[in-house]
């Protein structure tokens, strides 16, 4: 993961590829189909009690991730690209509880055939203003390693 600053917004860049023992059109559909979505977005301990997505180019993605501590985290975004069973690409906005911007990124997600499974690549970025968001940013890493940890459980079961 790398960091940039700037003096009002700091930023973290992060790319992290997975082996999953499911086939391609699965694991897209996992992202795609919000009843998927549902079930293994966010960090460990993470509930997701509201998901929409309209996974075409202009359609919008909104998540709302419960803490274990019962508070919201909503986010929102917007597909910038859509390739079936290939390529996914969507805008990322983290929310206050009054809507307000608190990150700001894109994040794009690579399938590829390997193996009798799928090869992903999840390439994102995240920034926001620079006394607010360290501690959201400082955990993007280990918050994407589950997620994508539960994602593999939610298509092959526990590892």
């Amino acid at each position: 993961m790398s960091a940039h600053t700037t003096p009002s917004r700091i930023r973290r860049d992060l790319t992290i590829t997975r082996k999953l023992r499911a086939p391609r059109a699965l694991v897209f559909k996992a992202w795609t189909d919000p009843k998927h979505l549902a079930q293994w977005f966010g960090p460990r301990g993470f509930t997701i009690p509201e998901c929409a997505v309209d996974a075409r180019v202009g359609g919008g993605l909104t998540i709302v991730m419960r803490a274990p501590d019962g508070a919201r985290h909503p986010m929102r975004g917007i597909f910038q690209e859509v390739v079936q069973d290939e390529r996914l690409s969507f805008t990322n906005t983290a929310l206050d509880a009054d809507g307000e911007k608190l990150l700001e990124g894109v994040t794009t997600v690579t399938f590829a055939d390997e193996g009798g499974g799928t090869r992903m690549t999840l390439t994102t970025y995240a920034e926001g203003a620079v006394g607010i968001v360290e501690r959201m940013l400082d955990g993007m890493e280990a918050g994407w390693s589950q997620t994508l940890d539960k994602l593999a459980e939610h298509l092959h079961g526990p590892a």
